[in-house]
């Protein structure tokens, strides 16, 4: 199964839920700057990588997992996605879409323009860090749900 989580930007929101969902983060309390900033791909995405589906790695049961930097077009980009993954899969289960980006809050906004959109990675990282720790917790139940989603497609 791919599990396939995603955002406007692809770095910040889909990028600490893939931790999360990979066990590089900590789901029983808020994770710290260290440890936010400890994941290879937190607050990194570049114009060149927005579309594109980035394996990020493979879970304790198998399933690849991937972030997407989807932009402002979910709507359109996800259902592509999900009808092309049905032409070639030929089901509905194989490829799983999640929407990080419910969970994103004003400062993981506001840090997120600053520090990826205009390169003002001094002011605005510390700004979606602050973001993403009040985030955090929803995430965390973001993930939840979804292991608990595929593990009941799997039953």
């Amino acid at each position: 199964m791919h599990i396939i989580y995603h955002c406007v930007g692809g770095t910040h929101s889909s990028a600490i839920a893939s931790a999360l969902h990979l066990g590089m983060l900590p789901s029983d309390r808020t994770a710290t700057t260290q440890e936010l900033l400890s994941i290879p791909y937190f607050d990194t995405i570049t114009r060149s990588e927005y579309g594109s589906i980035i394996p990020r790695g493979i879970d304790e049961y198998g399933n690849s997992i991937y972030t997407l930097s989807r932009q402002f077009y979910p709507q359109i980009v996800i259902k592509a996605l999900e009808d092309l993954s049905i032409i070639l899969t030929g089901n509905d289960t194989e490829v799983i879409f999640v929407n990080a980006g419910s969970a994103v809050n004003t400062m993981m906004k506001i840090g997120g323009f600053l520090s990826r959109r205009i390169n003002l990675v001094s002011i605005g990282r510390p700004i979606v860090i602050k973001g993403s720790q009040k985030a955090y917790m929803a995430l965390v139940d973001i993930v939840h749900e979804t292991k608990d989603r595929i593990k009941s497609m799997k039953e």
